[in-house]
């Protein structure tokens, strides 16, 4: 008997409880990333914390605006981050709460900032691959050759190494896009061994009944037994099985991204780049690199994921210029 849409979602209604629960349920049905659904708890407790641990149906649109102004004006937060918290309160009105605020929110804006990317040179490049090794120089090679977001790479399955083509599919990346981008040439053989040895591991954990990844709910819900094929495994596997936090399952979930942060970071202190040096760096450079070499600024464009060309153009603005050649006016003033 087919259910109607109106029977479907008073089956996943929030019940009468405690209100975090509430949250974590909706946005379940939802099928929210754990991520978020992390970082809207945090804002909607310190909404709630800010505002004297009222219940949120016990406020609105002067209480959100006071929030809202205290994140731009006290905690001097990025304009992306105000958005993220106004986002998680409005999530919670909308989706939890069924109290939709038809209300324009006037708060105070975070300022935004033109802030340019740090960027690596060619040979500061060079000099940071000296001092990092193993799985992690593998992944970092990724970032920078292929332009991959540090998650990205983090969530990389084995399907989509495409040795073939020469290329890496992304799935689901930021704004929740597809995109192709190039696999370099010279990680093809240390990929090829790597996957060599997931795959070992990959039948290890076959024979000990834990041979299973996450899988997207509906994806999960059409093909059952795909979390347990080798194609969906993950490029770069955690070193041991864990508890899946939102079922309870046992499986074999990505490795931790921070690791992989803490090797760059020291990498860029051993190579003595006085920078600040993250994962992300890598895909800046990456960028810079691919235009100072003169490739189409609309093809880099594509291979970043971005949407609007204006966020690729803020690379021409640091690449590499003969400083020295440009010179400066005060090398022209007469030495007497």
């Amino acid at each position: 008997m087919a259910y109607k849409i109106e029977q479907v979602k008073e089956k996943f209604r929030p019940q009468p409880g405690k209100l975090m629960d509430q949250v974590r349920e909706v946005m379940r049905y939802h099928h929210y990333a754990i991520r978020t659904e992390r970082t809207y708890e945090k804002w909607i407790l310190d909404y709630i914390r800010f505002n004297g641990t009222r219940h949120p149906r016990e406020m609105g649109k002067a209480e959100i605006e006071r929030f809202l102004s205290y994140l731009a004006v006290d905690r001097k937060v990025a304009v992306s981050t105000q958005n993220q918290a106004l986002n998680a309160i409005l999530f919670l009105y909308k989706q939890v709460l069924d109290m939709p605020l038809g209300d324009r929110i006037d708060a105070i804006r975070s300022q935004k900032r033109k802030n340019l990317p740090t960027v690596l040179s060619q040979s500061e490049t060079g000099r940071f691959f000296h001092h990092i090794n193993g799985t992690n120089e593998l992944m970092a090679k990724l970032l920078y050759g292929s332009g991959l977001r540090l998650m990205e790479c983090v969530r990389l399955r084995i399907k989509d190494v495409d040795f073939e083509n020469h290329q890496i599919i992304v799935r689901d990346g930021k704004g929740g896009k597809d995109r192709s981008t190039v696999l370099p040439k010279t990680v093809r053989d240390d990929l090829q061994f790597h996957i060599e040895g997931v795959q070992k591991l990959f039948e290890y954990d076959l024979a000990n009944g834990c041979a299973d990844v996450y899988m997207p709910q509906a994806l999960a819900r059409k093909f059952p037994k795909a979390g347990k094929s080798w194609i969906w495994q993950w490029v770069f596997p955690a070193k041991s099985c864990s508890k899946d936090p939102r079922t309870g399952e046992v499986r074999r979930h990505h490795t931790h991204e921070t690791g992989l942060q803490k090797a760059v970071a020291n990498a860029a202190r051993k190579a003595g780049i006085n920078k600040r040096v993250s994962p992300h760096t890598l895909r800046h450079s990456f960028a810079t690199h691919m235009l100072e070499a003169g490739k189409d600024i609309r093809r880099v464009q594509e291979l970043l994921g971005h949407t609007d060309i204006r966020t690729t153009m803020i690379y021409t603005h640091v690449m590499s210029t003969n400083f020295e050649t440009l010179g400066s006016p005060l090398d022209n003033l007469d030495s007497t």
